[in-house]
Protein backbone atom coordinates (compact mmCIF):
# COMPACT_ATOMS: atom_id res chain seq x y z
CA UNK A 1 0.00 0.00 0.00
CA UNK A 2 1.25 3.61 -0.46
CA UNK A 3 1.28 5.89 2.49
CA UNK A 4 -2.13 7.64 1.88
CA UNK A 5 -4.31 8.46 4.60
CA UNK A 6 -7.27 6.33 5.29
CA UNK A 7 -10.21 6.50 7.73
CA UNK A 8 -8.29 5.33 10.71
CA UNK A 9 -8.79 8.44 13.17
CA UNK A 10 -6.17 9.07 15.77
CA UNK A 11 -6.87 11.61 18.79
CA UNK A 12 -6.28 12.64 22.21
CA UNK A 13 -7.79 13.63 25.69
CA UNK A 14 -4.67 15.70 25.88
CA UNK A 15 -4.50 18.12 22.71
CA UNK A 16 -6.89 18.47 19.44
CA UNK A 17 -5.65 18.76 16.24
CA UNK A 18 -3.38 21.41 15.60
CA UNK A 19 -3.37 22.79 19.45
CA UNK A 20 -0.57 23.04 21.59
CA UNK A 21 0.89 19.98 23.20
CA UNK A 22 0.44 20.10 26.94
CA UNK A 23 4.16 21.41 28.48
CA UNK A 24 4.00 17.60 30.37
CA UNK A 25 4.35 15.68 26.70
CA UNK A 26 7.10 17.93 26.47
CA UNK A 27 11.05 17.99 27.14
CA UNK A 28 10.38 21.18 29.20
CA UNK A 29 7.87 19.26 31.30
CA UNK A 30 7.75 15.35 32.53
CA UNK A 31 8.15 14.72 29.01
CA UNK A 32 5.91 11.59 29.22
CA UNK A 33 3.97 10.46 26.33
CA UNK A 34 0.82 11.85 25.50
CA UNK A 35 -2.57 9.44 25.62
CA UNK A 36 -3.89 8.25 22.10
CA UNK A 37 -7.15 6.89 20.98
CA UNK A 38 -7.84 5.70 17.32
CA UNK A 39 -10.99 4.29 15.58
CA UNK A 40 -11.94 2.76 12.04
CA UNK A 41 -9.43 0.71 12.63
CA UNK A 42 -9.16 -1.12 8.92
CA UNK A 43 -10.68 -4.89 8.58
CA UNK A 44 -7.76 -7.00 8.75
CA UNK A 45 -5.41 -5.27 11.08
CA UNK A 46 -3.23 -7.07 13.26
CA UNK A 47 -0.87 -5.00 14.81
CA UNK A 48 -0.21 -0.96 15.17
CA UNK A 49 2.46 1.32 14.99
CA UNK A 50 2.80 4.85 16.69
CA UNK A 51 5.58 7.54 15.10
CA UNK A 52 5.52 11.23 16.04
CA UNK A 53 7.70 13.17 13.82
CA UNK A 54 8.90 16.95 13.52
CA UNK A 55 9.13 17.99 10.31
CA UNK A 56 9.99 21.60 11.15
CA UNK A 57 13.05 20.68 12.84
CA UNK A 58 16.22 21.98 11.41
CA UNK A 59 18.17 19.17 10.32
CA UNK A 60 18.93 17.37 7.12
CA UNK A 61 20.56 13.78 6.97
CA UNK A 62 23.06 12.27 4.64
CA UNK A 63 20.34 10.26 2.62
CA UNK A 64 18.26 13.18 2.46
CA UNK A 65 15.27 12.78 5.28
CA UNK A 66 14.27 15.39 7.08
CA UNK A 67 13.27 16.73 10.59
CA UNK A 68 13.14 14.84 13.92
CA UNK A 69 11.80 11.59 15.21
CA UNK A 70 10.62 12.07 18.95
CA UNK A 71 9.19 8.71 18.73
CA UNK A 72 8.84 5.00 17.52
CA UNK A 73 6.50 2.22 18.90
CA UNK A 74 5.52 -0.77 17.51
CA UNK A 75 4.52 -4.52 17.91
CA UNK A 76 1.35 -2.90 19.20
CA UNK A 77 -1.48 -5.99 18.81
CA UNK A 78 -4.53 -6.32 16.89
CA UNK A 79 -7.74 -5.15 19.06
CA UNK A 80 -5.50 -2.39 20.42
CA UNK A 81 -7.38 1.24 20.39
CA UNK A 82 -5.68 3.22 22.73
CA UNK A 83 -2.68 4.31 24.61
CA UNK A 84 -2.64 5.78 27.86
CA UNK A 85 -0.25 8.58 29.08
CA UNK A 86 3.66 7.64 29.32
CA UNK A 87 2.67 4.50 27.98
CA UNK A 88 4.38 0.83 28.66
CA UNK A 89 2.74 -0.87 25.90
CA UNK A 90 4.25 -1.82 22.43
CA UNK A 91 7.79 -2.25 21.96
CA UNK A 92 10.11 1.07 21.52
CA UNK A 93 12.01 2.25 18.85
CA UNK A 94 15.01 4.37 18.28
CA UNK A 95 14.10 8.40 18.24
CA UNK A 96 16.65 10.71 16.70
CA UNK A 97 17.71 11.91 20.91
CA UNK A 98 20.00 8.69 20.45
CA UNK A 99 17.36 6.46 23.06
CA UNK A 100 14.47 4.25 22.89
CA UNK A 101 11.40 5.16 23.87
CA UNK A 102 9.19 8.31 23.84
CA UNK A 103 11.28 11.68 23.43
CA UNK A 104 8.91 15.01 23.67
CA UNK A 105 8.91 18.35 21.74
CA UNK A 106 12.02 20.24 22.52
CA UNK A 107 12.79 22.49 19.41
CA UNK A 108 15.54 25.15 19.72
CA UNK A 109 14.79 28.49 21.59
CA UNK A 110 13.45 31.42 19.40
CA UNK A 111 12.84 28.78 16.60
CA UNK A 112 9.24 29.25 16.57
CA UNK A 113 6.32 26.57 16.60
CA UNK A 114 6.68 23.27 15.38
CA UNK A 115 4.11 20.65 14.36
CA UNK A 116 4.61 17.17 15.69
CA UNK A 117 2.71 14.70 13.67
CA UNK A 118 1.83 11.52 15.79
CA UNK A 119 1.45 8.75 12.91
CA UNK A 120 -1.01 5.58 13.62
CA UNK A 121 -0.19 3.08 11.46
CA UNK A 122 -2.50 -0.14 11.17
CA UNK A 123 -1.10 -3.57 9.42
CA UNK A 124 -2.24 -6.41 8.41
CA UNK A 125 0.14 -8.64 10.37
CA UNK A 126 1.92 -8.97 13.40
CA UNK A 127 5.95 -8.40 12.72
CA UNK A 128 7.03 -9.38 15.83
CA UNK A 129 9.90 -6.37 15.97
CA UNK A 130 12.68 -6.34 17.78
CA UNK A 131 13.24 -3.43 19.82
CA UNK A 132 15.17 0.07 18.92
CA UNK A 133 14.64 0.25 14.92
CA UNK A 134 15.18 3.29 13.79
CA UNK A 135 11.94 4.91 11.97
CA UNK A 136 13.65 3.98 8.65
CA UNK A 137 14.30 0.60 9.72
CA UNK A 138 10.73 0.02 10.77
CA UNK A 139 9.34 1.59 8.07
CA UNK A 140 11.07 -0.75 5.48
CA UNK A 141 10.03 -3.59 7.64
CA UNK A 142 6.50 -2.14 7.88
CA UNK A 143 5.79 -0.81 4.25
CA UNK A 144 4.40 -3.70 2.96
CA UNK A 145 2.05 -4.54 5.66
CA UNK A 146 0.62 -1.34 6.06
CA UNK A 147 -3.23 -1.24 5.13
CA UNK A 148 -4.01 2.24 6.82
CA UNK A 149 -2.79 5.30 8.05
CA UNK A 150 -3.75 8.64 9.60
CA UNK A 151 -2.36 11.32 11.89
CA UNK A 152 -2.78 13.87 14.67
CA UNK A 153 -0.81 17.16 14.32
CA UNK A 154 0.18 18.68 17.66
CA UNK A 155 2.11 21.81 18.24
CA UNK A 156 4.78 23.54 20.47
CA UNK A 157 7.16 26.29 20.62
CA UNK A 158 9.72 27.76 23.65
CA UNK A 159 10.08 31.23 23.65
Amino acid sequence: MPFALSDITLSSPAFADKQTIPTRHTGDGEDTSPPLRWTLTPQGSQSFAVICHDPDAPLVSANGTYGFVHWVLYNLPAGTNSLEEATQAGTPGQNNFGHVGYGGPMPPEGHGLHRYYFWILALNQNLDLEPGLTQWEFLQQAEPHIIGMNRLVGTYQRD
